[in-house]
C-alpha cells in the first residue's frame, strides 16, 4: 500500500482546550502517553508499519514541539505544518494536501489509540462511491451509545476545490454542506473497532480502558504480572510492588516505580514510569503520568495525574485532573527563583543603604525613607509574593519560548536586563529612595485590571502584559519615582520577553511571507537564476523551495529587537542615535531573512537529501545574527562619524620676552 501514490495521509493535531482542561493548555492531546509513548508516536509508527511512507502533521503552532518529542524510524517521512492562525480542519486539510497529486487524502485524528488498516479505510471509501468518507465508531452495546464520528475521513483530491484559499474552514459544518450543495455525495462507513480517538481526558480515558481491555502486550520490554485479581497486567523495568499490593487488571505499570504497602489498584488504569504510590492509597480507573508521587492513604478515582505531580498525605481525587503545576519541579524552580531574589536585594541593601542613611539624615522626617532589615524583609515578600502569584504566566510564557521560534528570544530578555542593572548598580546606588504608595498601589491595581480581563476573556496576551505591568508598579510602591525614571528603559525592554498577541501576530504574518517571497526571487532574478514563483513556492531549477510562515522573518525581527533593544541600553549615544538603531532592526531583519531565503534557494539547487537540506534550513537563521551584528556595529560607526564634528586646529602663539642678550 505505501507504493500506491493513489492515497496522502494528513494528520490533524489541532488546538489546545485552553480554560477548560489545564493539561490541555500546557501539552497538545497529541502528545499524552499511551503506554509509555506519545499517541502520535505510536500513529505514525502504525502508518509506517502498513507501508505509508509520507505524512503530513498539522498543529496550530506546535510542529516544532511535535518534532522533538516524537522518535520514528525513516520508513516514513514527516511534514510538521504550523497554523499561526486557526484554519479549521478542511482548512488544515487544503493546506497540506495542496500541490499533491494522489486521488484520495486520509485525514486522521493525532490523538488516537488505534489506528484501523489503511487498507480497510480505502476500500471502505472506494466502495462507497462518494467524494467524502466519514469514518464512524462502532455502535457501544455496553454503553448503549450510538455510532459517533472517529474523526477519521477520506476524500478525493476534487473536494479540495470547494474549500476557500484563505481563512478559517471546517470539515463537518464547512466542507460538506459545501459537498452537497454541489451535488456530490457523502457518505458514512464503520469502523470493525473504535478508533480511540479523544480530546479530553473523559475521552482520553476511556480509550486507554479500551486499550488495555484488548489485552494486547504494549511492548517488548513489558512482562505479563501475576497479580491477586483478575484481568491482565503488565509491568516495565526495574518495577518495586510490594507483596502487600492488591491488583485487579487491565493494569499497566512502567518502569522503575515503586508500590507500597497495602496499595489498591483497580483497573483499567495506567501508572506510568519512575512513579511512587504510598501506603494504603487507592487507584482506580486512573492514569497516571511518568514522575509523579502519591502520598499515603491518597484515593485517585477516574482522574488524570500529570507528570511530575506530587499528591500530599491522605487527598482524595475524584473525577478531575491535577495539573502540572504542583509539581516538584515548578516548586523547586520558584523557590531558586525566590532565593536569587533574595541574594539580589541582599547585596542592593549593601550597596544603597550607606546613601539612603545619609539622605534620610538630610531630610524632614515626614519625608524620611524607610530602612532597615524589616523594610527590605518586605521588599523579599512582595517579589516572593509576585512571583508565586503570576506563576502560571510565567509557566505560560516559558513554554511559549521553549516551542515558537518566532519567541525563542525573549528567553534571554530577563537576564540581558538583569545585566544591565548590573552594570548601573553605582548609578543607582547613589539614587535615594522614596516610595511612592499612592502611585504604586494605582499601578497595581490597573495591573490587576489588565489580569482580570485576560483572565475573563481568555486573552493571554493582556495576563503577561499585567506581568510587566506588576513589575513597575513594585518599582514605583517600594523604590519610588526616582529609581524608577532610572531604570524605565530597562522596564521597557522587558516587553521584549513577551510574545506578541495573537491578533497582532496574525496581521503581520501574510505580509511578512508575501514580502520574504517575493524578495528572494528579486535577488535570485538579479542573481540571473530562472525562477518561477507559485505563491509561496520558488521553483529554480529542478528544486522547489517552500516559503514556509516559519521563514515570514518575524523570528528575526524579534531576536534583532532584543539585540538591538540591548545595544541602546549599553552605549552613550544620544537619544536620536538610539532611536534610529531601534528603528533599523526591521529592515536589517527583512533584508537578513531575504538572504537567507536567497542563499538557501541556491544551496537546494545542488544539495541532494533531505537531511542536509533540513540541517541547512535549520541553521541558516543563526548565521545571519553575525551579519545583523555586524550591521549595527557599522551603523553606529557611520553615525559616529557623521555626528562628531572633527578637531579645529588651533594657532598656537609663542612669545618671548624683549630684553637685552645675555
Amino acid at each position: 500500500m505505501g507504493s500506491d501514490p493513489s492515497i496522502e495521509v494528513v494528520i490533524l493535531s489541532g488546538g489546545r482546550d485552553f480554560g477548560r482542561f489545564p493539561v490541555a493548555a500546557r501539552l497538545p492531546a497529541a502528545l499524552w502517553p499511551v503506554a509509555g509513548r506519545p499517541a502520535l508516536e505510536r500513529l505514525v509508527c502504525s502508518l509506517a508499519e502498513q507501508g505509508v511512507t509520507k505524512a503530513s502533521i498539522c498543529s496550530d503552532g506546535d510542529g516544532r514541539l511535535l518534532a522533538k518529542s516524537i522518535h520514528v524510524d525513516d520508513r516514513i517521512e514527516l511534514e510538521f505544518i504550523d497554523e499561526q492562525l486557526p484554519a479549521g480542519t478542511a482548512g488544515s486539510l487544503r493546506n497540506a494536501a495542496r500541490g499533491g497529486s494522489s486521488e484520495v487524502v486520509l485525514v486522521l485524528p493525532a490523538a488516537m489509540v488505534s489506528l484501523p488498516k489503511v487498507d480497510f479505510l480505502l476500500k471502505a471509501h472506494l466502495a462507497g462511491g462518494s467524494s467524502l468518507t466519514v469514518m464512524l465508531n462502532p455502535f457501544n452495546k455496553q454503553g448503549g451509545r450510538l455510532r459517533e464520528a472517529s474523526g477519521i475521513c477520506l476524500c478525493n483530491r476534487s473536494v479540495l476545490g470547494h474549500i476557500p484559499e484563505e481563512g478559517y474552514f471546517d470539515i463537518k459544518e464547512g466542507l460538506i454542506p459545501k459537498i452537497v450543495a454541489a451535488g456530490e455525495s457523502v457518505h458514512a462507513a464503520e469502523l470493525p473497532q473504535h478508533a480511540g480517538n479523544f480530546r479530553d481526558r473523559h475521552g482520553y480515558l476511556l480509550a486507554i480502558d479500551r486499550y488495555l481491555e484488548e489485552n494486547r502486550r504494549p511492548d517488548k520490554h513489558f512482562k505479563r504480572l501475576e497479580a491477586n485479581g483478575p484481568g491482565n497486567s503488565w509491568i516495565g523495568a526495574n518495577a518495586q510492588i510490594h507483596p502487600d499490593t492488591t491488583i485487579s487488571g487491565p493494569v499497566l505499570i512502567g518502569d522503575n516505580t515503586s508500590i507500597s504497602q497495602g496499595v489498591v489498584i483497580l483497573g483499567p488504569a495506567v501508572i506510568g514510569s519512575n512513579v511512587g504510590l504510598g501506603k494504603d492509597s487507592v487507584i482506580i480507573n486512573s492514569v497516571i503520568w511518568d514522575g509523579s508521587k502519591i502520598g499515603d492513604s491518597c484515593e485517585v478515582r477516574r482522574s488524570l495525574v500529570d507528570y511530575e505531580v506530587v499528591v500530599g498525605d491522605r487527598t482524595v481525587v475524584d473525577d478531575e485532573s491535577i495539573e502540572f503545576k504542583q509539581a516538584g519541579l515548578l516548586r523547586r524552580t520558584v523557590k531558586t527563583m525566590r532565593a536569587a531574589a533574595g541574594t539580589v536585594t541582599g547585596r542592593l541593601q549593601g550597596a544603597v543603604e550607606p546613601k539612603a542613611a545619609g539622605f534620610k539624615a538630610k531630610t524632614p522626617d515626614s519625608v524620611r525613607t524607610p530602612s532597615g532589615p524589616a523594610v527590605w524583609l518586605g521588599v523579599a515578600i512582595v517579589l516572593a509574593a509576585l512571583l508565586w502569584s503570576y506563576g502560571p504566566t510565567l509557566t505560560d510564557i516559558w513554554l511559549i519560548w521553549q516551542r515558537s521560534d518566532e519567541y525563542s528570544s525573549g528567553l534571554l530578555v530577563p537576564f540581558l536586563a538583569a545585566y544591565v542593572l548590573w552594570s548601573r548598580r553605582k548609578a543607582l546606588a547613589k539614587c535615594p529612595l522614596r516610595p511612592s504608595i499612592l502611585w504604586g498601589v494605582l499601578a497595581f491595581l490597573a495591573a490587576q485590571w489588565f489580569r482580570f480581563f485576560g483572565l475573563f476573556y481568555m486573552y493571554g496576551s493582556a495576563e503577561r502584559l499585567s506581568l510587566a505591568l506588576a513589575v513597575a508598579a513594585i518599582v514605583l510602591l517600594l523604590l519610588g519615582w526616582r529609581l524608577f525614571r532610572r531604570v524605565f528603559t530597562i522596564w521597557l525592554f522587558l516587553f521584549l520577553m513577551l510574545p506578541w498577541p495573537t491578533r497582532v501576530q496574525g496581521m503581520i504574518t501574510q505580509p511578512l511571507q508575501s514580502w520574504a517571497t517575493k524578495s528572494a526571487v528579486f535577488c535570485l532574478e538579479t542573481a540571473g537564476y530562472d525562477v518561477v514563483r507559485e505563491g509561496n513556492i520558488i521553483h529554480i531549477g529542478q528544486s522547489s523551495v517552500a516559503v514556509a510562515e516559519a521563514c515570514n522573518g518575524l523570528r528575526m525581527v524579534t531576536a534583532f529587537f532584543v539585540i538591538s533593544g540591548l545595544v541602546v541600553l549599553l552605549v552613550k549615544r544620544a537619544w536620536w542615535e538610539k532611536l534610529l538603531i531601534l528603528a533599523s532592526s526591521l529592515p536589517i531583519a527583512l533584508v537578513c531573512n531575504t538572504i537567507r531565503l536567497t542563499i538557501t534557494a541556491v544551496a537546494f539547487t545542488f544539495l541532494e537529501g533531505q537531511h542536509w537540506q533540513g540541517i541547512f534550513h535549520d541553521f541558516g537563521g543563526y548565521a545571519m545574527m553575525p551579519l545583523a551584528l555586524a550591521a549595527i556595529v557599522g551603523e553606529l560607526w557611520l553615525l559616529a562619524k557623521l555626528t562628531v564634528p572633527p578637531t579645529q586646529q588651533q594657532k598656537v602663539i609663542i612669545t618671548r620676552q624683549s630684553g637685552p642678550l645675555q
